[in-house]
């Protein structure tokens, strides 16, 4: 693992290094531009006062030449600059995921706006927050991106109602219909899986898509927003008119006939000026209102279409790769795409067209020769009319592959991760080989552990042994699995199941509830859980601590021996070594059913110092810590 983390460092590291080469190459010539701009305009602006002066075509022609290497080493720098920012955009990503490997995250959103408490499992499993899986996944440039990756991650696919609960069909109609769903929806993951595993080989797409974002993040709602108002937009009737397309250009057909027999004949010079005026208010008096409209729905669009455009132009550019030809998911979405550059580019140039309006000479210019205004509304009457029933779903395909690339960048991450075998069965499986906890990195102990189903398993130990993070370590790794991202284990085979946790439960006191009340509105929310799907794995950590050992205990007991009638499977951390007898109680269960209650635990060894094993084993603990670091507690308080 160790190796493969240095040959991330070494190849991030070598690529930004390069990077910032090239960027100082690209200053010391954008430098030179800047002094070829200011010495070809100073010698224009002196060429024209030499021919003013002096007269002379060669000052005029002089001038001429030197004005013409103004506007190229103009064009070369403001080239040179939008170079420069590219690099550096790039750079700053390498640079970002070298954070990464250090444990620093803080160049990415945490997701903390999709936490919810009362979510089946995402709050306890630290879905979303500082430090979370979210947090170290997450490298999306859209809002659309982040929207669809909090949902992959917080969603299990398989989340589907008991089929038997319907009275229109019977058992084995509805078996079927089970394993049919569950198929589907193995075949889904796996979908994405390809894709996932396809994008993290591409590196420079990937690291291209993710720069597009390192200076702006795309607001995909607002995007989504203005252009239903642009889907309603009532053009007026010359926008697609064909009458009113032969007349434009007969207008400025007109004008420049005049122009040219301005020229030629004796018409006077004072008509093309007045054909000029007229082709001038026929568009503003054609145009202004509709463009207004248009300004105000689409204008604030500008900078996140163009955004877009990148997006899509960057997936496009790498659309031919044989790796996205192996994920039928990315093939499909890539093909769609190509179609929508189109799209975006005439947008783009149609806001271009909307942002140079404000040039009220270059207005009235172009209006007065070209009509520019008119064939302006025209252009976006036939972008409407073409693409604007498309563009949202555009739009939600690049939210995908956003998603999908920050999913990639996490396998690409961690080359130490394996992949989960997933089995078609309507049973809970979950047999775990060699599993830690992916926030642990080189300092996690690995565990084997298997689950069975309608299996309950009563985990005890001491305080800081081990067992609220090995609960998370099961529930997590189940979630990177039914995303098709890498799991944290030697092996993992997995069903699809329900997951709902109880781990983190806190009082709201601003609503009167108490951290007791807390807790069983929880466990009330996960019987309702568990009897809406066909089968849940239920992880809990300190049932009832909210009460007196004695209460909590009783409490306990009574809580399992009822949701075991149910068929959900759980793991269940405690400090209380009485619930552990479950495993052998005779009284108010059957013997069948004890055979369902096993315990494991995670052992401490006590001497001059405590040593945490971090290994789970099968038994019951038998040493506590609390006395003892109480003890040396106290004992420096004494000295």
């Amino acid at each position: 693992m160790q190796q493969s983390e240095n040959t991330l460092k070494a190849f991030y590291s070598g690529r930004a290094a390069s990077l910032k080469s090239d960027i100082s190459r690209l200053k010391r010539r954008n430098r030179m531009c800047v002094a070829a701009e200011l010495s070809t305009f100073i010698a224009a602006i002196a060429a024209v006062a030499a021919y003013t002066v002096y007269g002379g075509w060669l000052w005029l022609c002089f001038g001429t030449f030197m004005a013409a290497g103004y506007i190229v080493a103009r064009r070369m720098d403001v080239r040179g600059c939008e170079r420069v920012d590219r690099l550096t955009d790039l750079c700053s990503v390498y640079e970002n995921e070298l954070k990464y490997l250090s444990g620093d995250f803080s160049a990415f959103d945490d997701g903390r706006n999709y936490a919810d408490p009362a979510h089946p499992f995402a709050y306890d499993m630290d879905i979303f927050g500082s430090q979370s899986l979210y947090h170290r996944i997450n490298r999306t440039v859209t809002s659309g991106g982040s929207d669809r990756l909090a949902a992959m991650l917080s969603t299990l696919p398989h989340e589907c109602e008991d089929a038997k609960s319907s009275d229109s069909i019977d058992a084995d109609e509805a078996q079927a219909k089970l394993v049919d769903t569950l198929k589907q929806q193995h075949e889904a993951i796996e979908r994405q899986r390809e894709a996932v595993d396809a994008l993290a080989g591409m590196e420079q797409l990937r690291t291209e898509f993710v720069a597009n974002g390192v200076r702006r993040r795309i607001d995909t709602a607002s995007v989504k927003s203005a252009l239903l108002i642009v889907k309603t937009l009532e053009m007026p009737g010359f926008a697609h008119s064909n009458v009113a397309l032969v007349v434009s250009w007969g207008l400025i057909a007109g004008f420049f006939t005049t122009l040219l027999l301005c020229f030629f004949t004796s018409i006077p010079s004072g008509l093309p000026v007045l054909w000029g005026t007229v082709n001038l208010f026929v568009a503003l008096m054609l145009s202004t209102g509709p463009l207004k409209k248009i300004a105000s729905s689409a204008g604030r669009l500008h900078k996140e279409m163009r955004a877009y455009g990148e997006l899509v132009e960057t997936i496009g550019r790498h659309s031919d790769l044989t790796a996205i030809s192996s994920s039928s998911l990315l093939k499909t979405i890539t093909t769609d795409l190509r179609h929508s550059i189109d799209a975006f580019d005439d947008l783009r140039r149609i806001l271009d067209g909307l942002d140079r309006r404000g040039n009220v000479l270059g207005l009235i210019f172009f209006d007065a020769l070209f009509l520019s205004d008119v064939f302006l509304v025209r252009r976006f009457r036939r972008w409407q009319k073409h693409y604007i029933d498309s563009i949202e779903e555009w739009i939600d395909e690049v939210s995908m592959v956003d998603a999908l690339v920050s999913m990639a960048t996490f396998r690409y991450n961690e080359p130490a991760a394996g992949r989960a075998e997933i089995v078609d069965s309507i049973e809970i499986v979950y047999e775990a080989r060699g599993l830690w906890h992916p926030f642990l990195g080189a300092w996690a102990v690995r565990n084997d552990f298997t689950i069975a189903d309608s299996h309950y398993y009563i985990v005890t130990g001491a305080n800081m042994a081990g067992k609220s993070t090995f609960l998370r370590s099961l529930g997590v790794n189940y979630i990177l699995a039914m995303n098709g991202m890498p799991v944290f284990a030697d092996s993992l085979r997995v069903s699809l199941f329900s997951l709902f946790s109880s781990m983190r439960t806190s009082d709201d006191l601003a609503h009167g509830i108490s951290y007791f009340n807390a807790e069983l509105l929880r466990l009330r929310q996960l019987i309702g859980h568990c009897r809406s799907h066909r089968r849940t794995l239920i992880i809990l950590d300190e049932i009832l601590k909210g009460t007196n050992s004695l209460d909590k205990l009783n409490g306990s007991r009574m809580f399992l021996e009822s949701i075991s009638r149910l068929p959900v499977s759980g793991v269940i951390a405690t400090h209380d070594l009485e619930l552990s007898r479950m495993a052998d109680r005779r009284n108010g269960i059957d013997v069948d059913e004890t055979a369902r209650f096993h315990n494991f635990c995670f052992e401490i060894r006590l001497s001059d110092e405590i040593t945490y094993t971090y290994k789970i084993t099968p038994g019951v603990a038998r040493n506590q810590n609390a006395t003892y670091l109480l003890k040396g507690i106290l004992a420096d308080v004494a000295l």
